[in-house]
């Protein structure tokens, strides 16, 4: 029975040579055709009478052309499909070297090619949230663009950013490590923090390869875009401005505190949120992105320093109200100490309105369905509440699912496989209804 499993498989595999879309085939018919033109050619040229109906094509032909030239034209053109088409083939298959080992060459080449045609993404965030949607979003495309906040003020980040003068890396490297192909092997490369050294404590390896790349390249956008080709990620990452964006917040008591890692501190409601200076300025690279997109994704993330900060760049702002692209916002799970106290479904959505400008942000919100039963007390302990859905109140499609990863901790973890289906899945059906 296991033999006539594994030989079924075998099969299968040969078989994904036929499927459609892995730009192999195409070249591997040019190699044929060149070849074919290559011996007809000679034939020809030696005089050695190949079949009869072909010689009688060429017969025909050479009554037009001399015999010589045609012999030579042949030949010729036949040398140069053969080595396009070689050429085409070695492209093809030397693409694919960063797939996965358990994978054969054609099943990591099937991949590649089918997410290579997947929609245009442009997923907006910051922190945790960003880099755990992204982990799923890339099993859907590869055409996706991350915009991520530069507002982080605090830990490594924070440090880079007072001593070396360069935009927080935190939350880039997240993403870059979020994309990457071989993700385990990035992310702890990334990720990892020394424990001891005097200057060194603290610090994550990624955020120090950034750093030097921001001052071998001369700003932190070529930083990210060299680091990206380096680690072969899937999409890009880019910083939503290259301004030196320093958050700020008015509290309903008129307090005002100024620093993203100063702002969850305060214990406080948040009035309003602004960025010092005012008029920070996007990249082009982003505004292009959001217009070209299919589907923007806010969140999830801190509403107040991951997702909002994005929006209070204007341009980036009206860029995604006035895009064509279908736009969700991805609600978190749990309020958030010292941000979102008590917020309710409608009242994430009616923080992104008013700093945006505009209620026509999102055409849906996802929110989470479901709890785990043996959920941590930890989370009362602390102030961590669910976010209640009051649908009454909500002016966009409401999308329900079950959103959070399975663990026996009852932790309230967004699963990145979930998010992304049910996004995807969203989309598709919103694609159909306009149709």
């Amino acid at each position: 029975m296991n033999k006539i499993k594994n030989t079924f498989k075998d099969k299968m595999k040969e078989a994904i040579w036929l499927l459609p879309g892995l730009e192999v085939k195409r070249w591997f018919a040019l190699i044929f055709i060149g070849s074919l033109f290559i011996t007809i050619g000679l034939m020809i040229f030696f005089d050695l009478r190949p079949v009869y109906f072909i010689m009688e094509f060429i017969r025909k032909i050479a009554m037009t052309f001399p015999t010589d030239i045609l012999a030579i034209f042949m030949t010729v053109f036949g040398v140069y499909l053969f080595f396009k088409g070689w050429q085409k083939t070695n492209v093809s298959m030397l693409d694919i070297h960063n797939g996965k080992a358990e994978e054969t060459i054609l099943e990591t080449l099937y991949r590649r090619r089918k997410l290579n045609r997947g929609p245009k993404i442009v997923a907006i965030g910051g922190g945790t949230g960003l880099s755990m949607l992204l982990r799923g979003i890339k099993r859907i495309t590869n055409n996706i663009t991350a915009v991520v906040t530069v507002g982080d003020d605090g830990g490594s980040s924070g440090r880079l950013r007072e001593e070396m003068g360069v935009l927080p890396p935190g939350d880039i490297r997240n993403c870059i490590a979020a994309l990457a192909d071989d993700e385990d092997l990035i992310t702890k490369l990334f990720q990892y923090r020394f424990n001891s050294g005097e200057g060194l404590k603290g610090h994550s390896f990624g955020n120090l390869f950034l750093t030097a790349l921001c001052s071998i390249t001369g700003d932190m956008y070529r930083a990210v875009k060299e680091s990206s080709n380096v680690l072969s990620i899937r999409g890009r990452v880019l910083p939503s401005t290259l301004d030196n964006m320093r958050l700020a917040a008015e509290f309903e008591d008129g307090r005002i505190i100024h620093g993203e890692s100063a702002i969850p501190e305060a214990h406080g409601k948040i009035k309003r949120l602004f960025t010092e200076p005012s008029d920070c300025k996007p990249l082009e690279d982003v505004l292009t992105a959001i217009k070209h997109a299919d589907l923007i994704i806010l969140g999830p993330g801190s509403l107040y320093t991951s997702v909002i900060p994005n929006l209070l760049v204007k341009e980036i702002a009206n860029a995604v109200i006035k895009s064509n692209a279908k736009r969700i916002y991805v609600c978190n799970v749990m309020t958030q100490p010292g941000e979102t106290d008590e917020y309710k479904v409608s009242d994430h959505l009616e923080a992104l309105y008013k700093h945006a400008g505009s209620d026509k942000l999102v055409d849906a919100v996802l929110v989470n369905k479901s709890l785990p039963k043996n959920m941590s007390d930890n989370y009362e302990k602390c102030g961590q509440l669910p976010v209640i859905l009051d649908k009454q109140n909500i002016n966009v499609d409401i999308v329900q699912k079950n959103l959070i990863e399975e663990n026996k901790e009852g932790l309230v973890r967004h699963s990145s496989h979930r998010v992304a289906r049910a996004i995807y899945y969203w989309y598709r059906k919103s694609q159909r209804g306009n149709k």
